[in-house]
């Protein structure tokens, strides 16, 4: 029998203009509240009396599922309604600033959400430009009617781009360089005005590690060897390849050649097809046999159930305590918005679209949390395949989802992915770690646990460059930052002529400004998490319930580091992660 959710689902049916007027009431209600307590006698200010908390909650119940609108909807009134309800939050927003100045940061930080939004736009190419691109790519992008032609939406998060060409990829957003210009000299001035010297001061006050360049510079020293290795075997196989084929060869290795080899590498060395390992991996299999692996290890159990949605292809679920018989087990609600469409945010991403948390009268509210991906869809004749790594992907999402609806804090502040954002990503990345029961030889599981260790040195080197750009252009005083730091000198390849390729990084406007190297640096936690507790037996429920109470459930309400070390039983180190990299034999350290 199926149990009621002591709190209903939200509404999903908000017409464009009623996104406007819910938020100016909102915001209208919230400064009432704080003139109330800003005319507080200090003697009187208290916890009680400056009810800050139940206020910011309260606001961001209502505000957040609108401002989601913008990610997701199919209707672009509603989208651009929804941008325009983007808000301000709290005392690192500019509260304590005088009248005037709050007025000039709340002008820039409108400005800089604009352009953010701009610059992840989609772009359009006709049949002929996409001719060459592999037809079930192409069936992946959106097909719209501009003009008297077809043209077939491409946006700067879309890997399967590159096989137009790679300059021709690097140059596609040359238009967002000025944007991403301006929207750098506008975070120069909101650091200003808030009292910091750089942006990246602003950042990072906030994270685990305030000074992201040092780590970079120490796992750059230790990858130099491994990636220098890398590329000389991969320019081997160039070699090989183009004097088999009677093509010039330069002895340089390239950018755009590091992808081919690597696949080329992989598929000769360890025989190992791409298209083949797909056939094992259909949507409809890989999502609920993901869903069944975290419920069985974390103790839930998904009810599937017909709400309200924002688009008749999402699935909405009731999230229950495994065994739970009556209302008391309800977790939360947890949405899937898995297929593409126009509009819709391009990449993978989790939305917590709100925490949980207790109230002043002792009742509590639930999590809500939404997945948003683009999976191929299937056609009438084809079931729809996922490659390994978009597997992985998913797991890694879906990390995120369960941290959103296991956190229990009592304010909403510090719930589920509330923590450091270079520590947020450590939970979900920890739960790559796993793989689907698929029924994959023994051989072909060890040809794809092999091929994740491949070249991994001119990978990571990449990745140290992407963020040692992001510090770069915003500890800088200047403008024209960009062409300074020289791919070559850290990533070991050659970039051929200058591209605009800094248009296309989508991370630096989309959240992950100046923190960039968090996604490396949850690494090293996330596989130090996994040697330690879960590699003995990973599927092992009792193993799952220490991760839930030790790192699931604090969120943001304890200092991420204690939660490591209560869970590592110890403090966190780099060796699992260097022995991925490096080998077992790695006596290097970070």
């Amino acid at each position: 029998m199926s149990i009621k959710p002591p709190q209903p689902a939200p509404s999903w049916d908000h017409r464009p203009e009623d996104i406007g007027t819910i938020i100016k009431d909102l915001i209208a209600k919230d400064w009432s509240i704080q003139d109330k307590i800003a005319a507080l006698p200090r003697e009187d200010c208290n916890f009680e009396s400056v009810a800050l908390s139940e206020a910011e909650t309260n606001f961001d119940a209502i505000a957040e599922p609108l401002s989601f609108y913008q990610n997701v909807s199919a209707d672009k009134a509603l989208c651009d309604a929804s941008n325009e309800a983007e808000i301000l939050d709290g005392t690192r927003s500019g509260l304590a600033l005088s009248e005037e100045k709050r007025n000039q940061l709340m002008t820039l930080t409108k400005e800089l959400s604009q352009l953010c939004l701009e610059f992840s736009e989609r772009i359009t190419f006709t049949a002929k430009q996409l001719d060459g691109v592999p037809a079930n790519v192409v069936l992946g992008y959106m097909k719209r009617t501009q003009g008297s032609e077809e043209v077939y939406d491409v946006t700067s998060k879309t890997p399967d781009i590159f096989p137009i060409a790679f300059e021709g990829y690097e140059s596609r957003l040359e238009v967002n360089v000025p944007l991403l210009s301006k929207a750098l000299g506008i975070r120069r001035q909101l650091a200003s005005l808030l009292g910091y010297k750089t942006w990246a001061d602003y950042i990072t006050e906030v994270k685990m590690i305030k000074n992201g360049k040092g780590f970079l510079d120490d796992l750059e020293e230790k990858l130099r060897p491994v990636g220098v290795k890398d590329r000389e075997t991969l320019l081997a196989l160039k070699k090989k390849e183009h004097e088999e084929l009677g093509l010039p060869f330069d002895g340089k290795f390239y950018i755009w050649d590091y992808r081919y080899y690597d696949r080329k590498f992989i598929e000769e060395s360890l025989d190992l097809d791409d298209m083949l390992v797909k056939e094992y991996f259909p949507v409809t299999v890989v999502v609920p046999t993901i869903l069944e692996i975290y419920q069985n290890l974390l103790g839930v159990r998904f009810e599937e159930i017909n709400g309200t949605t924002w688009h008749p292809e999402v699935q909405q679920f009731s999230v229950w305590e495994k065994d739970s018989k009556d209302e008391s087990g309800f977790i939360g609600y947890c949405y899937l918005d898995l297929y593409p469409r126009g509009g819709k945010y391009s990449h993978a991403a989790v939305w917590p679209l709100l925490p949980g948390y207790d109230h002043a009268d002792g009742k509590c509210s639930y999590p809500i949390a939404a997945m948003v991906a683009n999976l191929a869809k299937p056609t009438p004749d084809k079931p729809a395949l996922m490659r390994h790594d978009n597997v992985v992907t998913f797991f890694h999402e879906m990390g995120h989802v369960f941290h959103g609806l296991l956190s229990r804090t009592k304010f909403s502040r510090f719930h589920g992915t509330s923590v450091a954002r270079d520590f947020v990503e450590a939970p979900s990345q920890m739960l790559d770690h796993f793989k689907t029961k698929q029924p994959l030889s023994p051989e072909l599981i060890t040809k794809l646990v092999k091929s994740r260790y491949v070249n991994v040195g001119l990978f990571y080197l990449r990745q140290v460059f992407f963020a040692k750009f992001d510090i770069k252009v915003h500890t800088s005083s200047g403008t024209r930052p960009f062409m300074r730091l020289a791919p070559i000198s850290i990533s070991l390849v050659k970039s051929g002529k200058p591209t605009p390729g800094q248009g296309t990084f989508g991370h630096i406007t989309g959240g992950y400004d100046a923190r960039y190297y968090g996604y490396t640096y949850s690494l090293v936690f996330a596989a130090d998490m996994y040697a330690t507790v879960f590699k003995a037996d990973p599927l092992d429920p009792s193993r799952g319930q220490r991760y839930c109470e030790k790192i699931l459930f604090p969120g943001g309400s304890h200092e991420e580091l204690d939660s490591l070390k209560d869970f590592l039983g110890r403090e966190p180190n780099s060796k699992a992660f260097l022995n991925e990299l490096f080998g077992s034999g790695s006596s290097a350290n970070l």
